[in-house]
């Protein structure tokens, strides 16, 4: 969430709202089809004390998204399930990678303050060091011998 104390009574797309009969007209699929659906597992809708199946929005959403793939693009039941489990799979990848980036930004953030702590904290009376430049002249050393 993103923090805040939500409205009990505010719907989401998540919100179980519909019985399964507005569900089948939502979704133009015979209520008998949506039962099949969840026993396949391919929508698993909320449940009521009474064991009524109660769909959300994102549900019927969901429903449409089977009906396309299996009227327009020929795929199988145990095929779409594939498809929604790796769908699922690829958004929860998705959240944990915006978690870690998130960690990684606050990381760099607390080692730059860090940084900037030390930087500081340096003396001001040292003076920085300068690389002195170097040549490629050549010094011969020649030690004075003493006088006899």
């Amino acid at each position: 969430m993103d923090g805040r104390r939500r409205n009990p009574y505010e719907l989401t797309d998540e919100s179980p709202v519909y019985v399964i009969s507005i569900a089948a007209q939502l979704s133009g699929l015979h209520p008998q089809t949506l039962r099949q659906y969840d026993r396949l597992g391919l929508v698993s809708p909320d449940r009521t004390a009474g064991r009524g199946r109660r769909y959300s929005a994102r549900d019927i959403e969901l429903l449409r998204t089977v009906q396309q793939l299996s009227q327009d693009e020929g795929i199988n039941l145990a095929g779409i399930k594939r498809i929604i489990e790796l769908e699922n799979q690829v958004a929860a990848l998705q959240q944990r990678v915006a978690e870690l980036a998130a960690a990684v930004d606050g990381a760099a953030a607390a080692m730059q303050q860090r940084e900037a702590q030390v930087h500081a904290s340096y003396r001001r009376d040292l003076v920085p060091y300068q690389d002195v430049q170097q040549t490629s002249a050549l010094v011969v050393w020649r030690p004075k011998w003493p006088k006899d």
